[in-house]
């Protein structure tokens, strides 16, 4: 495939597979395109799964300066991405991160947009995840090899995803973290720790308006019942404000739904349709 550049000279991995119509699939914040293996293993012949991986993520570039890793830079490299594809409209799919993502794009570029699914986020954020996000990001694993990395993922995590197998974890521990035989390091930038820490001084943003500025656009939202990012309070309150919202709230998953579940892919099937 082509690569794809920035405006600002960063290549971007990304990945293109299958046919129909088209879900542009947006990660989360230190994620990659991996993170939706299986919701491109389980869409396959029925839509065309389009992943990219953003800067300092995975096997995109790191960016010179740290303070373009914030989410309206981000959602700018979406609209290049889509520009560079020919792409005019396609059904967001945002995973955390991503779904800020999807939607700053509701605010600048909602004509790009057929539709959105949200997985695992919202206009609020509960404090408790938050803080365990910002107390990690940027620390560089304490897993010295990939047992101890597996150990400490389901330690931390088997509670929200009680139903995945051993196999699974170490999966998941190998998708998120880079392991060789020289260790365990992390798959993205440090620096994003940086900037997430500055961006998170003050009073933080006020979300709902932009979630209200996707009226008109086909709307989903996937919230992990155990969830400890996005509450069952701030997904009720996104249904009043949408009663035209498809939801649906996946049993034994925490943040965030693998996208393989049936509930996930009846909700990401009826989007499509109305995209």
């Amino acid at each position: 495939m082509k690569p794809f550049k920035t405006h600002d000279g960063l290549t971007l991995d990304y990945k293109i597979e299958g046919a129909g119509k088209p879900l542009l699939c947006l990660p989360g914040l230190i994620r990659d395109l991996n993170d939706f293996d299986e919701l491109a293993a389980a869409m396959a012949g029925e839509a065309q799964v389009i992943r990219l991986t953003m800067r300092g993520r995975g096997r995109s570039d790191r960016a010179a300066d740290y303070k373009s890793y914030n989410v309206v830079q981000e959602a700018r490299d979406v609209v290049e991405f889509m520009d560079f594809l020919g792409l005019g409209k396609a059904t967001v799919v945002g995973t955390s991160r991503g779904g800020l993502n999807a939607m700053i794009l509701a605010a600048t570029a909602p004509e790009r947009l057929a539709g959105v699914l949200l997985n695992d986020i919202g206009p609020e954020l509960m404090q408790g995840g938050i803080g365990d996000i910002m107390a990690r990001i940027g620390k560089p694993p304490v897993a010295r090899d990939l047992a101890e990395l597996v150990a400490g993922i389901k330690a931390d995590m088997a509670t929200a995803f009680p139903d995945l197998s051993d196999a699974k974890w170490e999966e998941l521990a190998r998708r998120w973290f880079r392991v060789s035989d020289a260790g365990v390091a992390l798959n993205y930038d440090p620096a994003i720790g940086r900037a997430l820490h500055e961006q998170g001084e003050g009073e933080p943003p006020d979300l709902w308006g932009l979630f209200d500025l996707m009226a008109g656009v086909p709307l989903a939202l996937l919230r992990g019942a155990n969830s400890d990012l996005l509450s069952a309070e701030t997904a009720a309150e996104m249904q009043a404000r949408r009663p035209d919202m498809l939801f649906a709230e996946v049993p034994n998953r925490g943040h965030i739904p693998l996208l393989d579940e049936p509930e996930s892919l009846e909700i990401i099937r009826k989007l499509l349709e109305a995209a």
